[in-house]
């Protein structure tokens, strides 16, 4: 094993990148190190650097090969194909040759999944999990719906948005009316029984239309961003609840209207101490969620019943993340993810 590696720092004001020699790492006990294949970014990669001044490695989106691990794991072994979230905030981010992530929040990838579709799934996936299941409260997909369940998702196209259409889909929750606009052509392909776009304006007009008379008890706002949920509160019944990415305003939530706020760094907070999981603190045994669901993604995936999000490749490995970062910035991504190949398979 070579002892030193190449990998990225973000940086900050002006948003940039710097590619750096750091040591290789070594896993803890209950850890792996991965030879990074393929890597993504997300929307916070870029948003901690330039809004909050951290500089560090933030990629967390792995897909690659086992190359070592820890005394405690017992699920994998040196050159499995695996894709696996790396712990927000900590180093050896997925921007990187070499990346660490714990062994609950790694999994096997099928051999017909391409490194570049799994690497869609760690961060976006898992947090459209989260809010669906252990924020709302709907049924998983190992125990589905038995009944109309209406779900408005808004922000259909984006990652997040879009995984949480598709396990609805196969929670059997329905109906789901989707909120998108740039990206509306891609939802139209995920099942979304009705789909607003809200570039027509009057979003909550159009959305008690698509209800038809239901009553909504249940939403997932995955973009909680431009005011957003307002949108969304006028349409819901009482008492209901809104899945969000972002807080919003507190004074937004009326009686009755239940904000839950997902972070998907929890799935670490049980095991793992992160600035992410302090600040919403582990519950409902979150960690014990990711290590199941996870799983489920990559038996999804073997079956066919599950499908990552689209990407563009950027080219250039390392040296192409700072312009996938402010493609994100500039507010460029429309239902796609950007994703770099690191090395080769």
């Amino acid at each position: 094993m070579a002892l030193t590696m190449k990998e990225v720092i973000v940086r900050a004001n002006p948003l940039r990148t710097e590619i750096i020699e750091s040591p290789m790492p070594t896993p803890a006990a209950d850890e792996v190190v991965i030879k990074v294949v393929v890597t993504d970014s997300n929307p916070k990669d870029w948003k901690y650097a330039v809004l909050f001044g951290t500089e560090c490695n933030a990629g967390d989106d792995i897909a690659g090969f086992i190359e070592a691990v820890g005394e405690n794991v017992y699920e994998f072994k040196k050159g499995d194909r695996v894709a696996a979230f790396h712990v927000m905030g900590a180093p050896y981010g997925s921007y990187g040759e070499y990346s660490v992530a714990p062994a609950h929040t790694t999994w096997h990838i099928p051999k017909t999944t391409s490194f570049e579709e799994a690497s869609t799934f760690p961060l976006a996936a898992m947090t459209a999990a989260l809010g669906l299941y252990q924020e709302l409260g709907l049924p998983a997909p190992w125990k589905p719906a038995t009944k109309s369940t209406p779900l408005i998702v808004y922000g259909g196209s984006s990652g997040v948005g879009a995984f949480a259409i598709k396990l609805a889909k196969l929670s059997n929750i329905s109906p789901i009316i989707a909120v998108a606009g740039n990206g509306i052509d891609y939802v139209k392909t995920l099942g979304a029984d009705k789909i607003i776009d809200y570039r027509k304006g009057n979003v909550a007009e159009q959305l008690k239309e698509a209800l038809e008379g239901q009553e909504c008890f249940h939403a997932y706002d995955a973009i909680s961003e431009h005011n957003s949920h307002l949108n969304i509160i006028p349409v819901l019944s009482k008492p209901s609840a809104i899945a969000m990415v972002l807080p919003g305003k507190d004074d937004d939530f009326p009686e009755g209207i239940q904000r839950k706020l997902v972070m998907v760094g929890t799935v670490h907070a049980e095991k793992f101490n992160t600035p992410v999981a302090a600040l919403s603190g582990a519950k409902k045994n979150d960690d014990h969620f990711g290590f199941a669901m996870y799983r489920f993604f990559g038996r999804a995936l073997a079956n066919g019943i599950l499908t990552g999000h689209p990407y563009t490749v950027i080219e250039g490995g390392l040296e192409g993340i700072e312009e996938g970062l402010k493609r994100l910035q500039d507010g460029k991504a429309s239902a796609t993810k950007y994703v770099y190949r690191i090395s080769a398979d």
